[in-house]
């Protein structure tokens, strides 16, 4: 019964798509069955969503996983306090998961919970802890940035120099500077990719220092970006007169 409801609840239309063909083709055929046993909608609709409530303790994070998905699109009155509860859940993928459902929720009392994750010991969770704060639109506290300098995972240090660089925050100027001199190359380019597009003109000098970085696949795209950068004056200048009329 449980298995029936799930994959009932899995193809309905809050969610709208299943995870295989063979799904699709058995949710089918048991949507078909079990529609002349069923009530009214409203009754329908409780059932599913208890059955999604008992699969957030399911021993298998998969289906927990789905459990969060369908719970995102759900009322946030009862998605709120439910994705919550997940949080503490043992498996990353799945804190993750309830993470960015609870930032597509765009609910104040997330931000405190973004807060808090930024500190999991699963660089995956403080990605996504990470990016719900920019995504949130709030004020940051810069002292929330500058621990992750010196993050134990370059993937974790990577994404913050990205999305910065998405970002108008005043004040990023020094600490893009210090993350272009990180000892992770991706971390290095990711960095001074954002300096070039927040500042172009103060990160023309920690371009041209990077020409001579141990990296050589970095060294080449700092080259091809200083060439084009050296390029476009002169295109300006050739640029041909207006016809007089």
């Amino acid at each position: 019964m449980a298995d029936r409801f799930r994959l009932i609840y899995l193809k309905s239309p809050i969610l709208g798509e299943s995870s295989s063909s063979q799904d699709s083709e058995e949710i089918s055929r048991m949507a078909s069955s079990s529609s002349e046993t069923r009530t009214t909608e409203t009754s329908s609709s409780q059932t599913i969503l208890n059955q999604a409530k008992a699969d957030l303790k399911h021993p298998d994070p998969k289906v927990r996983i789905l459990a969060i998905q369908y719970l995102e699109k759900s009322e946030p009155s009862i998605a709120l306090s439910l994705l919550q509860e997940i949080l503490s859940d043992r498996d990353p993928e799945v804190r993750v998961q309830a993470l960015n459902a609870l930032i597509k929720l765009k609910n104040p009392v997330v931000s405190p919970l973004l807060k808090k994750y930024l500190k999991d010991k699963d660089p995956r969770v403080r990605i996504a802890a990470i990016r719900g704060m920019f995504q949130m639109g709030e004020k940051i506290d810069f002292n929330l940035l500058l621990q992750f300098l010196d993050d134990e995972s370059p993937w974790v240090r990577q994404k913050l120099a990205t999305l910065l660089g998405w970002t108008q925050m005043e004040g990023v100027l020094p600490i893009l500077m210090e993350m272009s001199k990180d000892q992770d190359s991706k971390v290095r380019k990711a960095a001074l990719f954002s300096l070039l597009t927040l500042y172009p003109e103060e990160s023309e000098g920690r371009l041209v220092e990077a020409m001579t970085d141990r990296d050589p696949d970095l060294r080449k795209w700092v080259k091809d970006t200083l060439g084009r950068m050296a390029e476009k004056p002169l295109k300006r200048r050739m640029a041909p007169l207006p016809k007089r009329s």
